[in-house]
C-alpha cells in the first residue's frame, strides 16, 4: 500500500467470507464511493462459487479502481494484505435452527440467538475453532493487517483471536449503536423541535459490551440529552415510538416500538445503545422474554430462522441478478464505517468510533482482557481505546455477568472439552431457572442439533 497525502493506491483486503450476500456488497458500495483509494479486494469462501460470483460484481462495481479476485485458499487470500475483513456464517441455517429454536421447548426465548444466551453459547462452540483458525493464518502470512471482525458472537469471537494470535491488531465493529445515535437526533427534533442533527452530530461515551452497550453521556453541541430522551421515553413509554425506521415491529422481526430502550432508561438511568431485539436477551428472562405474548406486550419481535431462510432466497436471487447483469447495482450511504476505519489507519485522516477490543483499562471496573466496546481513536498505524471510565453502579452486575459469561465461553472453547462446555453453558443468565437436568438436557440436544461442527469437543 502507498499512501499519497490524502488517498492510498495499491491497497489490499483480504475478506474472509468473501462470498457474502450482504457485508461483502456493502464493502464493494463503500470502496466504490471512496474516490481515495485503490486496490485489489481477495475473496475466499468456502463456497467459492458464491465468491466467483462475488468478483464479477465486484468488478462490475468499481473495476476501474479495485479488482475483485475469488481465492480457493485462505492463504492466498490473506498474501500480502494490509486489512483483512472477517464476516462469515458459522455453520447454516440448519445449526442456528438449533440455537434458536431449540431452547423454546424449555420455556427459553431468544429475539436473536447469535450473541449471548444458549444461542449465543452454542453458535460460539462452533465459531471458536474457525476464528482460531483464522488468526493462526493471519500470524502465519500477513501478521501486520488491520483485522476487522464483523462475526457474531461479536465480544467472543475478537477474544478469540486475541488469544490466538496475542500480537494480531484486530478490532470488531457493530452498528447497533448507530440506530441509537439516529434515535437521538430523532428525539431532538420530536421533543425540542431542534432539526438536522445527524448521527455524526451526536457525541456518546460509550461503555459496555457488545449489542449490550450503554451511553453515559450523549450530547448535541452543547445541549445534554440525557433530559431529551427522558422527555422523548416519557411520551413513548406506553404507546412505543413507531414511526419511520422503527416501525412495521409485528411483520418485521428487525424493528422494534424501543419500548425496552424506554424501560431500561427508566429502570437505570442511562440509554441503553443497541436495538430491542438485542437488549432483551442480556436481561433475565423474565424482563422481556418470558413468552412470545410477553414480546409483543414490549413491541418488538423474535426472529425466526424460517425468516431468515426466506431472506436468504430473496438475498440469493438478488446474487444471481447482479451476476448475470440484469440488476444494476445502485450506489448509496451504506451508514457502514468499515472504509472510513480503513482509510484512518492507513493515515487519510483521523476518527473516533465505537469498537470492540480487550479492556486494557478504558473500562476501569471490568475484568482486564475481556473483549468491551468503547469508543476508539484510529489514525495512521493506531487503534487506540479512549478512556471511557466506569460502568455505572446501576448496570454494572448485569453488564459485567456478560463479560464474565463471555470469558468463560472462550475458555470452555479453547479446552475443547464437553464436559467444561457443560459447565460453561449452565451458568448462563438466560437458563438460570431451569432445574440442572433440564440444563444438561437442554445442553445434550442443542449438541446433537449442531455435532457436525462440534467434532473438535470431547
Amino acid at each position: 500500500m502507498k499512501v499519497y497525502g490524502d488517498g492510498a493506491e495499491g491497497v489490499r483486503i483480504a475478506y474472509i467470507g468473501g462470498g457474502s450476500r450482504g457485508w461483502a456488497w456493502t464493502l464493494m458500495n463503500d470502496l466504490a464511493r471512496a474516490q481515495d483509494l485503490s486496490g485489489k479486494v481477495a475473496l475466499y469462501d468456502i463456497d467459492y462459487d458464491a465468491a466467483k460470483k462475488n468478483e464479477v460484481i465486484g468488478n462490475r462495481v468499481c473495476g476501474e479502481r479495485w479488482k475483485y479476485e475469488a481465492c480457493e485458499r485462505l492463504g492466498d487470500a490473506l498474501e500480502g494484505a494490509d486489512f483483512v475483513v472477517i464476516s462469515i456464517l458459522p455453520g447454516t441455517f440448519d445449526e442456528m435452527e438449533s440455537d434458536v429454536h431449540a431452547p423454546e421447548a424449555y420455556g427459553i426465548f431468544q429475539s436473536v440467538g447469535d450473541t449471548t444466551g444458549p444461542g449465543g453459547f452454542f453458535r460460539a462452540m462452533r465459531t471458536v475453532p474457525m476464528m482460531r483458525e483464522i488468526a493462526s493464518a493471519i500470524r502465519d502470512v500477513c501478521p501486520d493487517a488491520w483485522v476487522i471482525n464483523y462475526t457474531n458472537p461479536m465480544a467472543v469471537c475478537v477474544q478469540t483471536l486475541y488469544r490466538e494470535f496475542p500480537g494480531i491488531r484486530a478490532f470488531g465493529c457493530c452498528h447497533e449503536v448507530f440506530g441509537t445515535q439516529k434515535l437521538l437526533g430523532i428525539a431532538l427534533s420530536d421533543v425540542r423541535g431542534v432539526e438536522g442533527a445527524t448521527r455524526s452530530d451526536i457525541r456518546v461515551n460509550v461503555v459496555g459490551v457488545n449489542h449490550f452497550t450503554w451511553f453515559t453521556e450523549a450530547k448535541y453541541r452543547n445541549l445534554d440529552l440525557f433530559p431529551v430522551f427522558k422527555e422523548f421515553a416519557d411520551k413513548y413509554y406506553e404507546t412505543g415510538y413507531e414511526e419511520g425506521k422503527f416501525g412495521n415491529w409485528p411483520t418485521d422481526p428487525f424493528r422494534s416500538a424501543v419500548r425496552v430502550r424506554f424501560d431500561l432508561f427508566r429502570r437505570f438511568g442511562y440509554i441503553a445503545a443497541a436495538g430491542d431485539r438485542h437488549l432483551a436477551e442480556f436481561m433475565d428472562a423474565g424482563d422481556y422474554l418470558a413468552s412470545p405474548e410477553r414480546v409483543r406486550f414490549w413491541k418488538f419481535g423474535l426472529t425466526p430462522v424460517s425468516w431468515r431462510r426466506g431472506d436468504l432466497e430473496r438475498r440469493l436471487a438478488k446474487s444471481q441478478r447482479l451476476y448475470e447483469g440484469t440488476e444494476e447495482f445502485r450506489l448509496k450511504d451504506s451508514g457502514e464505517e468499515g472504509v472510513s476505519q480503513m482509510r484512518a489507519l492507513a493515515g487519510i485522516g483521523h476518527m473516533v468510533t465505537n469498537v470492540n477490543l480487550p479492556n486494557i483499562g478504558q473500562i476501569d471496573n471490568l475484568p482486564l482482557g475481556a473483549v468491551v466496546e468503547t469508543n476508539a481513536l484510529l489514525r495512521s498505524g493506531s487503534a487506540r481505546p479512549v478512556t471511557s471510565g466506569s460502568v455505572p453502579d446501576s448496570i454494572l452486575y448485569h453488564v459485567k455477568r456478560i463479560a464474565d459469561e463471555n470469558t468463560l465461553a472462550v475458555e470452555a472453547c479453547f479446552s475443547e472439552s464437553r464436559a467444561a462446555a457443560f459447565e460453561a453453558f449452565s451458568k448462563g443468565h438466560l437458563i438460570s431457572g431451569l432445574t440442572p437436568g433440564q440444563k444438561k438436557g437442554l445442553f445434550d440436544r442443542m449438541f446433537d442439533g449442531t455435532a457436525a461442527y462440534l467434532t473438535m469437543y470431547r
